[in-house]
C-alpha cells in the first residue's frame, strides 16, 4: 500500500510538471519553424505584443480564467495550448506510474519531442532538423545507458535501428523521386525515423513503420475523398511516425511477441 501511495504521488507530480513543461513545447512549436529565438522575448500575444505576465501564464487554469483570450486585446487563444499542456501531463504521468522512473523520464523526452514535431509538420509541413539531429546521439545514449540492460545491447540494436529506420525511409524518398521527378518524402522523416530507431531499435523500427504506414493511408486516403483534394496532396508522414513510435512504447513489444507466439 505504501508503495502504491508513493507511485500516484510521483504520478501526480510528473502531471504537474509535465502540464509546465506543456508550456515549454508550445514555445517551440510556435517559434522553432519561424527561426524565433525560444528564448527572447518572453511570451507575448503573437496580435498586439503584450506580454503574458505570469499569472496570465498558468498552465491550463490561465486559459481558462481568461476564457481563451488574450488579457490585453481579446484576441483569441488557440486551444492548441492548453491542449498541449494537457497531453504532456498525462503523458509524463502515465510514464512515470507505468515504468521505471529513468526509463519513463526517457520516454517522456522522447515522446514530448513527437509531440512538437507532429504539430510543426501538420502546419508547416517540415520536420526541424533541431529535434531530429540531435535527437539521434541523445536517444541512442538513452538506449545504452537506460533502457537497455546493458549498454552494449542498446548500442547494437539502437545503432541497426538508425541505420535500418533511416536507411529505409531514405531509399524510399530517393526512389519515388527517380521515378516520378516529384518530390514525395522531404528528408525529415528519414531523420526522424532514424531518431525514432536509436531509441527503440530495429523492432520498434519496423513496428512503427507497419502502424505508420497503415494509419497513414487509412488518414489519407479519407481526406482526399472528405476534401476532394488530389490524390497527390502532400500529406505530413511526421505524425503518423510519431504515432506509431509512441504506440511502440506502450504496446509494441507485447504485440510483436504476441505475433510471434511467445
Amino acid at each position: 500500500m505504501y508503495w502504491d501511495e508513493v507511485r500516484i504521488f510521483f504520478g501526480v507530480a510528473g502531471f504537474l510538471f509535465g502540464i509546465t513543461f506543456g508550456s515549454f513545447l508550445n514555445v517551440l512549436v510556435w517559434r522553432l519553424p519561424r527561426g524565433e529565438s525560444i528564448v527572447f522575448p518572453g511570451s507575448h500575444c503573437p496580435r498586439c505584443n503584450a506580454p503574458i505576465h505570469w499569472y496570465d501564464n498558468i498552465p491550463l487554469l490561465s486559459y481558462a480564467l481568461l476564457l481563451g483570450r488574450c488579457r490585453a486585446c481579446g484576441e483569441r487563444i488557440s486551444p492548441r495550448y492548453p491542449l498541449v499542456e494537457l497531453v504532456s501531463g498525462l503523458f509524463l504521468g502515465a510514464y512515470i506510474l507505468r515504468f521505471r522512473w529513468d526509463v519513463g523520464l526517457v520516454y517522456y523526452a522522447f515522446t514530448a519531442a513527437l509531440l512538437v514535431v507532429t504539430l510543426i509538420d501538420l502546419e508547416h509541413k517540415i520536420i526541424p532538423d533541431v529535434i531530429s539531429l540531435p535527437g539521434i546521439p541523445l536517444m541512442l545514449l538513452a538506449n545504452m545507458f537506460v533502457v537497455a540492460p546493458y549498454w552494449p545491447i542498446g548500442l547494437i540494436d539502437g545503432g541497426i535501428g538508425i541505420l535500418l529506420g533511416g536507411g529505409a525511409l531514405l531509399a524510399v524518398a530517393l526512389g519515388y523521386y527517380l521515378l516520378t521527378h516529384r518530390e514525395g518524402m522531404g528528408l525529415g522523416d528519414p531523420k526522424l525515423m532514424a531518431m525514432i530507431g536509436a531509441l527503440c531499435g530495429w523492432k520498434g523500427v519496423v513496428f512503427t513503420m507497419l502502424v505508420s504506414s497503415f494509419t497513414g493511408t487509412i488518414v489519407g486516403v479519407i481526406y482526399v475523398v472528405a476534401a476532394g483534394k488530389d490524390r497527390r496532396f502532400p500529406i505530413p508522414f511526421g505524425p503518423f511516425l510519431s504515432l506509431g513510435a509512441v504506440a511502440y512504447l506502450w504496446v509494441g513489444q507485447a504485440a510483436i511477441r504476441w505475433y510471434l507466439g511467445s
